[in-house]
């Protein structure tokens, strides 16, 4: 019988499920999963997590008390709403979970230490080991920092917002668990550069990020593993069929799974050895330099950091309404 091409896809790559929404997980039975602050805000949103919303807001009162006032319940809520997601979902998945850290922080490497640190306290509390979280950090040069400090404790860290071979290359210096390369939104912004409507998917400028990101890593004996993120198709997946992981949105894991077709193997640690590539090292002068010199990765880091921010903006006063409901 043949198999279609998500099948094909696990047999070389680790599928990951990028969404925050529980039966879509249960669905497509995923080895992990990551989570983002759209994500999240989009599933506070859906009739079926309700109860989820809920049972964090009363936790929250009731750990404060009736007296303390809504804004501080709120906050509480908000500070614990991802790991509540983060439970049910590794209630489903056999592997890891990636949980995000407030990217307001993303350039306050002490907080976003303390934050990964507080994070990974309420999974222990809850029962969960930390070999079984993510704590997902912008790739930011203080984003990078914080995690190589929450690395040397065994908290393992997910590098998200990264467009430039400078972040990947530092997070690998740093000893990072696991890094996001955003391939779609590398594309959208090269298509905007350039005026055009689409690109063959192996000429995709995400795909070939990403591939050189993969290529580097393997041929210069790095253990950070890449995963591939922010899809805009199948193309895009297949032409990194071979990745380390590749997180995938339920639409495109529907088509995927809908699609009967060979899968050929694309990106091979066997074949990184023979790239032509020279070791770069990376210190902060020459992140520095090297994300102003990338004008793609410097505009995007920026927006990325900027839409969770206003994703976590919105799921604050989605919670304060919610609480003014219950306790009206």
């Amino acid at each position: 019988m043949a198999k279609n091409l998500l099948e094909q896809l696990r047999e070389m790559t680790v599928v990951v499920a990028d969404t925050g929404d529980i039966q879509a997980i249960e669905t497509f039975k995923p080895r992990d999963a990551t989570t983002n602050p759209s994500l999240i805000t989009a599933a506070a949103q859906m009739p079926q997590y309700q109860g989820i919303v809920d049972d964090t807001l009363k936790g929250a009162r009731a750990t404060l008390g009736a007296t303390v006032e809504a804004a501080q319940v709120v906050s509480l809520a908000f500070e614990r709403l991802a790991v509540s997601f983060g439970l049910k979902i590794l209630e489903i998945i056999p592997g890891r979970v990636s949980t995000e850290v407030d990217a307001r922080l993303s350039f306050n490497v002490d907080a976003t230490v303390a934050k990964g640190r507080e994070l990974i306290a309420q999974y222990e509390a809850a029962g969960i080991s930390r070999e079984r979280v993510l704590i997902k950090i912008a790739s930011t040069w203080e984003g990078i920092k914080a995690a190589e400090i929450l690395e040397t404790e065994g908290i393992h860290c997910n590098l998200t917002l990264l467009f430039g071979m400078h972040q990947a290359i530092a997070c690998a210096e740093a000893n990072i668990t696991l890094i996001s390369p955003f391939v779609g939104r590398i594309l959208d912004w090269y298509k905007k550069d350039s005026g055009r409507d689409s690109y063959p998917a192996a000429e995709d400028p995400g795909v070939l990020s990403v591939t050189e990101v993969y290529n580097y890593y393997k041929k210069f004996g790095y253990n950070t593993e890449v995963m591939g993120a922010s899809f805009r198709n199948v193309g895009e997946i297949t032409e990194l069929a071979g990745c380390d992981l590749l997180t995938i949105a339920p639409s495109l894991l529907a088509e995927l799974q809908a699609t009967e077709a060979d899968l050929p193997r694309k990106l091979d640690p066997a074949k990184a050895a023979d790239i032509a590539s020279d070791k770069i090292n990376v210190n902060k002068a020459t992140f520095d330099a090297m994300h102003a010199e990338n004008k793609m990765a410097n505009e995007k880091l920026a927006e990325g950091i900027d839409g969770f921010t206003k994703a976590l903006v919105a799921l604050e006063e989605l919670l304060a309404a919610r609480l003014a409901s219950l306790e009206a």
